[in-house]
């Protein structure tokens, strides 16, 4: 605890005890002993209120702390000692509160040097040799092993490494580095061991600048200065000049006293801190931690937002987007037999598929003779079969790609993802498509941002501009840079605060720099950044993105009770002031009164720590929300179903497409059909007696009637079928049906969702 913060809390409590042994003193008829005692405790007080605003006259900055040091001066020599009292405990107490609601978490960054290493394993003419990484010098070549962290920046010696630059560029999907290719410190390797020629010492590397830059942006960023001061120019001149007419008109100091104390900013001094302290209690409750009031205020004036992308917008790992198969083939037995394989590798991407196999409810089979090659993929024995795993150069056997190759190849590159062949006894039946994608609540929460009032909200992210273009036109951002290394994300940052107050919203320690550079940094810290979580101002305990919302509303909110408590705070004084200028207030009376409106503004204030009256409406319960999550989860895979079917389709005979459409159409009627009648006969009357009206749930019917038309042209090809060639056209149309419903399905079962959690109960 800074020694400042100790002497504050000192002066409260020596407040206290001066005014509780004076009134005890007073009580066992020792006037003599009160006044004593009620001087003793006023005096520290205005030593060290004078001594505050000396060194704030010299740094250009006059308070209203002003007007409490006239009074409790005043009070002293005019002999009303229980007045200065009372005011010494208003102002320390006042300045205590002020202390807790603006003090930040020291900005440890233990954990962001900890993660750094500190040996490096050096190639020398005896071997490996383990060395201080500071020791490091250019040209000297490393051996980086597999699951360490690069200690400098430098270029790759081997034919081939697997790094995950996650922490430093973003990139959630892992990369391969073949020799010659830069290599950032504070990278992961994330495959085998390999050599490292280096390029720049220890001290210049990627990732000690990283650490250098959140330092200096800590710095460097101004303290909160007080809501209060900013009606001191008002308040102080108003309050001399009242205390000179009050002299004036009754020729007696000690009603220019009252005045004094009646004046007495404590409303000023009491009704910020107390509400953004309310509003940190608020946000807390709901998974967001602000670090002092001052956050809380930043957050409430901003008007530009930048988000990092990878784990922040996007789940920020490798998800299975599809599985391609080659006509014929079982989508979910190339799953299980890919999945099979997998368990016996190292990589990264590996957990993935089988955790997505898993998932579908698939068994899987021990691998055996499983043999790796590096950058390319694995070999083995499932179920008797020899499998293989990885990328087309692996299956040299089939140098011409096959026309579903072809489409699973231009698959991926449409939508950024990595993808893995599959093949067994050497033919390849499928393929994995793997890829970083959107967080769920990420619309509603650039949505609730909107509403919020953020005007302008940009992606700055390490990763590459295909993806990232793809992610700021599916959410309608206002801008996306790409490519950005964490110093670029520095930059932006500032371009962006020269023209109005930015917030930053990042997870990874490659954003740090740019979180402790904002006007405000948001990091999300369910995942454990904890550098990101250290740089920032606000840290998303909840892995969610809607919080950053929320807390933009909260702070809102606070600030806006805090300026009403300060106005109503300064009506109220300027009504004492008037009532002791006419004499009707002596400075004790007017001192009880001034504590009277300071009970009325804490009390105001304090509702910050409730929500807004308008969310206190009816809500569905959180059971009812997750059971309609759930019965959406079930309707997914069946839309996963039916986009196997078309794909199924375009290979199909006439025979086998025959079967696949009453397939679809079996799935239709039985799980799309059964599902939008019922969120139409049981789930939309609930939801309109939530929202309070129907009208609102008009164009989600409308989408339900879309559906349900869709389903009857489906089965009206399906009767036809008998009777009607079942040629190429027949094929079309049915294919076209088919891939209408399951996209207009998939997109308003997003739409309810958003609407679920928009009205759900507290998470």
């Amino acid at each position: 605890m800074s020694f400042e913060r100790v002497l504050r809390w000192a002066l409260v409590a020596i407040a206290i005890a001066g005014l509780t042994g004076g009134i005890l003193a007073r009580a066992a008829s020792r006037p003599d002993l009160a006044d004593l005692a009620w001087e003793l405790g006023t005096a520290p007080v205005i030593a060290a209120l004078a001594i505050s605003i000396v060194r704030d006259l010299l740094s250009g900055r006059l308070g209203v702390d002003a007007i409490a040091l006239l009074s409790m001066s005043a009070a002293l020599a005019l002999g009303q000692p229980l007045a200065g009292a009372v005011v010494a405990l208003m102002y320390s107490g006042g300045n205590m509160l002020e202390d807790i609601a603006i003090a930040r978490a020291e900005r440890d960054l233990r954990s962001l040097v900890d993660r750094a290493p500190r040996q490096a394993h050096r190639k020398c003419s005896e071997g490996i040799e383990e060395v201080p990484v500071d020791a490091v010098s250019v040209g000297e070549e490393l051996l980086v092993r597999a699951g360490e962290i690069v200690p400098v920046d430098g270029i790759v010696g081997s034919a081939l490494a697997t790094i995950d630059e996650s922490a430093v560029t973003g990139e959630p999907i892992p990369v391969e580095k073949t020799r010659g290719s830069a290599v950032l410190s504070g990278s992961l390797n994330a495959g085998e061991t390999f050599e490292l020629t280096v390029t720049a010492p220890a001290g210049e590397s990627t990732y000690a600048g990283i650490v250098r830059m959140v330092t200096a942006a800590q710095t460097a960023k101004a303290p909160f200065v007080r809501m209060a001061d900013r009606f001191a120019l008002i308040l102080l001149p108003v309050t001399l000049v009242v205390a000179f007419l009050a002299w004036r008109i009754s020729g007696d100091l000690t009603r220019s006293l009252a005045v004094l104390v009646a004046a007495t900013p404590c409303p000023l001094i009491l009704a910020a801190p107390v509400a953004f302290i309310a509003g940190v209690a608020r946000a807390a409750r709901r998974g967001i931690l602000a670090k002092g009031g001052g956050a809380l205020e930043a957050l409430a004036r901003a008007h530009t937002v930048l988000f990092d992308k990878t784990g922040t917008l996007t789940v920020g790992g490798a998800r299975l987007l599809s599985v391609e198969v080659a006509p014929g083939e079982d989508p979910d037995e190339v799953l299980r037999l890919g999945a099979s394989l997998e368990q016996a590798s190292h990589h990264v991407l590996a957990k993935t598929v089988v955790a997505a196999a898993l998932d579908r409810g698939l068994k899987l089979k021990a691998p055996e003779q499983v043999k790796e090659t590096m950058g390319t993929g694995l070999s083995g024995q499932v179920d008797g079969r020899q499998v293989t795993a990885g990328s087309r150069e692996l299956l040299r056997s089939h140098p011409e790609l096959s026309p579903w190759e072809l489409r699973a190849i231009r698959r991926a590159s449409w939508r950024s993802a990595l993808i893995v062949f599959v093949a067994v006894d050497g033919r390849p039946i499928g393929a994995l498509l793997l890829a970083d994608e959107l967080r769920a609540d990420t619309p509603r929460a650039i949505r609730l941002l909107r509403d919020a009032g953020i005007a302008r909200m940009v992606m700055v992210t390490g990763d590459r501009a295909a993806a990232a273009q793809a992610i700021g036109a599916a959410l309608d951002l206002d801008a996306v840079l790409a490519d950005r290394v964490p110093s670029d994300k520095v930059e932006a940052v500032r371009t962006e605060q020269r023209l109005r107050p930015t917030i930053m919203v990042g997870d990874g320690i490659n954003d740090a720099p740019a979180l402790a550079v904002a006007d405000i940094g948001v990091a999300l810290g369910a995942r454990g950044a904890t550098a990101s979580s250290e740089a920032a101002d606000v840290v998303i305990l909840a892995d969610r993105l809607d919080r950053v919302g929320e807390a933009i509303i909260i702070a809102q909110r606070a600030r806006r009770i805090a300026l009403q408590s300060i106005v109503v705070g300064m009506g109220l004084s300027l009504v004492a002031m008037v009532a002791a200028t006419v004499g009707w207030l002596d400075p004790v009376p007017a001192a009880i009164v001034q504590e009277v409106i300071d009970v009325a503004v804490i009390l105001n204030a304090l509702r910050a720590l409730t929500p807004a009256l308008a969310s206190g409406g009816a809500r569905i319960t959180v059971e009812q929300g997750l059971a309609l999550h759930h019965d959406h989860q079930v309707l997914v895979r069946d839309l996963d179903r039916l986009r196997k079917i078309v794909d199924a389709l375009d290979d199909a005979t006439p025979d086998s497409a025959a079967g696949l459409i009453g397939d679809a159409q079996c799935i239709v009627q039985s799980s799309v059909v059964r599902h939008e009648r019922a969120d139409e006969d049981s789930v939309y009357p609930k939801l309109a007696e939530v929202l309070g009206e129907r009208h609102g749930l008009s164009a989600m019917s409308r989408a339900h009637r879309e559906i349900l038309h869709l389903a009857r042209l489906l089965a009206r090809i399906v009767e036809d079928l008998p009777s009607e060639k079942v040629d190429r056209y027949l094929i079309r149309d049915a294919q076209r049906v088919i891939e209408a419903i399951e996209t207009l399905v998939r997109m308003h079962t997003a739409q309810e969702e958003d609407i679920y959690e928009a009205v759900a109960g507290p998470a």
